[in-house]
């Protein structure tokens, strides 16, 4: 198994899934051996368990990964410790019974109080890098979000806001892709807003996640705060 410096911060485990809290510049999963990515240290986790139990794997320990956050995003996680598990995480998610709730600084004023924002989106591989798009653009893919204001103010000509939003789709950059069109941009955000703000860290966190256990059919519901310095500038 790969050793990683990076300690699990888990939420709930049983038999069937884990949920965990990602930290921030924590890649989900990397196929680099000396990464100390979330997968692995997940199974690093499980490999231990199964030692203390004396029940050792024949090999890794399965752990299906559902749903990604960006590297420099922080917040909750659900994997799968079983296929079965899995594949009715997936169904869930495909058919938005997932609710993934995010919370988000960005700079400038959302377009209204409360609303949708629905786009086509296209991903550029050579920059990894995500843009609007028309609808017949090869590779676009429909993307679209709920967002309300929580509060906002201006001050000494900055205008900051502080927004919730209910992910529909799981677009490759999508919140930050999004925003960025709509005028107002996440801050901190290096890719999407390069002449913004200097700040430490992106001010994106994936705060709440609600989903049916894949067993037991319970609805599961998991909130968390950000730890980013983001989070915390001085005008809120």
């Amino acid at each position: 198994m790969r050793r990683s410096p990076v300690k699990p911060e888990i939420l709930y485990e049983d038999n069937d899934i884990i949920v965990c809290r990602k930290p921030a510049n924590i890649a989900v999963q990397t196929a680099a051996l000396s990464s100390g990515d979330l997968v692995s240290v997940l199974k690093n986790h499980l490999y231990r368990q199964a030692r203390k139990a004396s029940t050792p794997q024949k090999g890794e320990p399965y752990l299906a990964v559902i749903h990604r956050l960006d590297q420099p995003v922080e917040g909750l996680l659900v994997f799968g410790k079983t296929k079965k598990a899995a594949s009715d995480l997936s169904r869930q998610l495909q058919k938005d019974h997932f609710g993934k709730y995010y919370k988000a600084v960005v700079q400038g004023f959302a377009p209204m109080d409360e609303g949708e924002l629905c786009d086509y989106l296209v991903k550029d591989g050579k920059t990894n890098l995500s843009r609007v798009c028309t609808p017949s653009t090869p590779g676009a893919k429909k993307a679209s979000l709920h967002y309300r204001v929580l509060s906002k103010k201006e001050e000494k000509g900055v205008t900051l806001s502080l927004l919730e939003i209910h992910l529909h789709t799981g677009r490759h950059h999508q919140i930050r892709v999004q925003l960025a069109h709509a005028g107002c941009p996440l801050l901190g955000d290096r890719k999407y807003n390069p002449t913004g703000l200097c700040v430490s860290g992106l001010a994106l966190c994936a705060c709440r996640l609600e989903f049916l256990h894949p067993v037991t059919k319970e609805l599961m519901r998991f909130e968390t705060e950000s730890q980013s310095p983001s989070f915390e500038f001085p005008i809120f």
